[in-house]
């Protein structure tokens, strides 16, 4: 399987059948093999029903459907865990971004031997002002705390091999988090402007007191995790003879997973210091 496409939803019973005609277009295009994995998150509405339809329709469209509402981050480490591509893209289920867009983010990944992952950035957003600031200042507290640069972190459109997200953890808030930790993976992270479009269907499920003060809260923890974060760099492993599969991180260009789970360099040090980011 080469790209799996992963969607969480929650109550989204109109958006569905248009969401999945939008990507059935957009990945047969492509002429490569797909999947769209929807994660049912606790929906209350037709959204369950609609989805096994769906998937009785066209095998490319599988479903995993939570007993209960648990999160979207939760939904999305289930899919991380479950997804068959080597490519994993995310979308949100309220039309809001564009399928149309993926194409352009899997050529600027696969263009660049050094990318691990392309982030959306949202142009001409189509929230309310207050939504906007909220996410304003929780991305900018973000930035600063984490010291990372990414301009739009809460935009759910992104592309990425399937290792930058290999073993994150399964906690409240991590789909905030994406980019920071592929980056603390060693992946070199890319962002892209990308379409959003109006709400048609139903009501946000985020607000002030589930998207600013828990996302300043969950940043202090991230940042927790980066400081404490270790990635060995591997000088020799007999392990690593069969199968490796390739790998791009930030500081030294491509590299190669090996059984240890770390990175082995295969490359010289003046190459390695001319793909830094």
């Amino acid at each position: 399987m080469e790209l799996s496409v992963l969607v969480p939803a929650k109550d989204e019973e109109a958006a569905i059948p248009v969401l999945a005609a939008e990507i059935e277009r957009e990945l047969d295009a492509l002429g490569r093999r797909w999947e769209c994995l929807w994660i049912d998150d606790g929906s209350r509405d037709g959204s369950r029903a609609l989805l096994i339809d769906l998937h009785h329709r066209r095998r490319e469209h599988q479903l995993i459907s939570f007993e209960r509402n648990y999160g979207q981050s939760a939904a999305l480490g289930i899919a991380f865990r479950a997804a068959a591509g080597r490519i994993l893209i995310t979308l949100d289920a309220d039309l809001q971004n564009d399928p149309r867009d993926i194409p352009r983010l899997l050529a600027r990944l696969e263009g660049d031997a050094t990318l691990g992952m392309v982030n959306g950035i949202r142009r001409r957003r189509h929230d309310g002002w207050l939504r906007r600031i909220s996410s304003r200042i929780a991305n900018g507290f973000r930035n600063w705390l984490t010291h990372e640069a990414v301009r739009d972190v809460g935009c759910s459109l992104r592309v990425f091999y399937r290792d930058c997200v290999e073993d994150i953890p399964r906690i409240r808030g991590m789909h905030r988090f994406i980019p920071t930790y592929a980056r603390m993976r060693g992946y070199r992270v890319a962002e892209l402007p990308v379409d959003h479009r109006p709400r048609r269907f139903g009501e946000t499920k985020y607000g002030i007191r589930n998207r600013l003060w828990v996302g300043l809260i969950d940043t202090l923890g991230v940042r927790w995790l980066q400081q404490r974060h270790v990635l060995p760099q591997i000088r020799e492993n007999t392990l690593s003879s069969g199968g490796a599969q390739r790998e791009t991180t930030a500081d030294a260009g491509p590299r190669r997973r090996d059984r240890t789970g770390a990175p082995s360099l295969h490359r010289s040090d003046s190459e390695s210091k001319s793909r830094r980011s």
